[in-house]
């Protein structure tokens, strides 16, 4: 349920967060007609996105059995590396989203284009609500109790709803960096463990077929059946016995991906590169005098 719980999470606040800034920037100019315009694109994307999931979970349960191993692969792989993508992206991005919200709104308005407010709303949900399908699909496929990692996922969604209509009431800050942070270093966990599945369903497939010995054995640790089993293998991706396949791709994906996502921000080099830029204006000639 917590891995499932996350991702919606996840992903539905920053979808949250797009519509809920481009709405209430709206409702702010005094132009809340448009918002009609906003929810029309939200409806649009979520429905299309439902659609992608169910008819990705229809294709793969009709599949025979070698073919669906080498979907739930792709799927997995596929979900990996949205993941990995989306913590480079809001890394990157989380400090300034919402002025480039602003701005992109404010051309909209000025330019009186509704279908530019729908596109908005629309490629935001969309494209969030496409990578939580995969996602979701990926983990859904590897739970050991389907329903509850549904109800993880639901209670995820619905709390980033719950933050999205109080980002567009204007009653709910978010510190977006650390928030996005945190859940990163949970998503990293989860990400391995898939990249850790996909290599057991390529093996299944005919895919991989060397490095199948027995790397480690953790029945001890993860026991079917139980909760902490449920908790290690939903967050952590670890299994009661895995190969060394499973094993290598597990620990380099985990340790350079953790890495990056702990590496405080004043470290890095754009941010090193920003400050000695700026000593130097400030030592330079004349600054003192201008």
């Amino acid at each position: 349920m917590l891995p499932t719980f996350v991702i919606g999470l996840r992903e539905g606040v920053e979808a949250a967060l797009i519509v809920g800034i481009i709405a209430a920037f709206i409702k702010k100019e005094g132009d809340g007609s448009q918002l009609r315009h906003v929810w029309a694109g939200v409806g649009i994307a979520a429905a299309i996105c439902l659609g992608i999931g169910i008819g990705l979970d229809l294709l793969n349960q009709e599949l025979p059995q070698r073919q669906q191993e080498m979907l739930e692969t792709v799927i997995g792989l596929a979900a990996v590396g949205i993941v990995t993508f989306m913590i480079f992206w809001m890394r990157r991005h989380a400090r300034m989203i919402k002025s480039e919200l602003h701005a992109s709104a404010t051309a909209a308005l000025n330019s009186g284009s509704a279908w530019a407010l729908i596109g908005m709303a629309f490629f935001a949900v969309l494209r969030e609500g496409i990578e939580t399908a995969v996602f979701l699909l990926a983990v859904f496929q590897g739970a050991s109790d389907p329903t509850s990692a549904g109800i993880g996922a639901a209670l995820g969604i619905g709390v980033a709803l719950v933050i999205g209509y109080g980002i567009y009431r204007g009653g709910v800050r978010l510190n977006l960096a650390r928030f996005f942070k945190l859940t990163s270093v949970v998503l990293v966990f989860v990400a391995a463990g898939l990249l850790a599945g996909a290599a057991h369903t390529a093996w299944e497939a005919g895919w991989i077929t060397s490095f199948q010995a027995q790397a480690v054995d953790l029945s001890w640790l993860v026991v079917p059946g139980t909760w902490t089993s449920s908790l290690l293998t939903g967050m952590l991706g670890l299994q009661s016995v895995m190969t060394q396949a499973e094993v290598f791709v597990y620990v380099a994906y985990l340790i350079p991906m953790l890495a990056y996502v702990l590496w405080p921000q004043a470290w890095s080099v754009g941010a090193i590169r920003r400050r000695a830029v700026s000593r130097g204006a400030a030592n330079a000639p004349g600054a003192a005098d201008a």
